[in-house]
């Protein structure tokens, strides 16, 4: 995905920054992409890449035949993200095999993890935290990708670590769906879900990793309209 490419994750931000500062003010008409590329330096897989990324975290919307536009929170009520996997992938079925994925690299997590694991897990925590507060969806989500890449990438089996690669494109799409219809009082909650998963990861409690990711898998689905009880 060209998302993950660093231009790619600049172009996001810089959108993001122009509609945290007014410069896209909120319910305007987001500039032809032809005009909007070339304003910004941009290719236009590029820039369409970043939109698709905005769409999902709910910053802006399509109307067909008319355009993009910036969303207006006060104006437009929270639509659920999109999801660009629909014609592969069921969005149910994702969290269910996140459900499954995810919670065993976190018990075999529990006992490789070191010192070092733990502070990048910790710092990711931490920003998670402040650019929720501080609006900055793009750093917020980036900081949940990384929380979640690292427990996988210190899981001693190499056979998960494989898999959770081969699929990290969709599943890290997952973590992004549910951002629009996520309350503040939610978000709260997620939070201390991701430091109960750190503080088992510290203490080497496998099963105790595991429950707590998924707890957090359950309520993030619920978050984006799915029951996996």
């Amino acid at each position: 995905m060209l998302e993950k490419t660093p231009v790619a994750r600049a172009a996001t931000r810089k959108l993001q920054d122009m509609i945290r500062s007014g410069e896209l003010a909120p319910g305007s008409r987001i500039p032809s992409q032809r005009v909007l590329s070339e304003r910004l330096g941009l290719s236009r897989p590029m820039l369409r890449e970043a939109l698709l990324t905005l769409e999902t975290l709910g910053l802006v919307h399509t109307l067909p035949s008319r355009g993009t536009f910036v969303s207006d929170p006060a104006s437009v009520p929270p639509a659920p993200g999109i999801w660009r996997f629909d014609a592969a992938y069921d969005l149910a079925d994702v969290f269910a095999a996140r459900l499954f994925l995810e919670s065993e690299l976190a018990r075999h997590a529990a006992g490789a993890s070191d010192t070092a694991t733990h502070a990048r897990l910790e710092d990711a925590v931490r920003q998670f935290e402040q650019s929720w507060d501080a609006g900055d969806l793009v750093t917020h989500v980036e900081a949940d990708l990384a929380f979640h890449r690292t427990i996988a990438e210190s899981c001693p089996n190499p056979m998960l670590r494989h898999f959770y690669r081969s699929v990290e494109t969709v599943l890290t799409e997952s973590q992004r769906q549910p951002i629009p219809n996520t309350a503040r009082d939610r978000m709260r909650g997620s939070i201390d879900e991701h430091r109960a998963i750190l503080a088992a990861l510290r203490a080497g409690d496998a099963s105790a990793a595991a429950r707590a990711m998924r707890v957090h898998i359950r309520n993030t689905a619920k978050s984006a309209g799915i029951d996996l009880e």
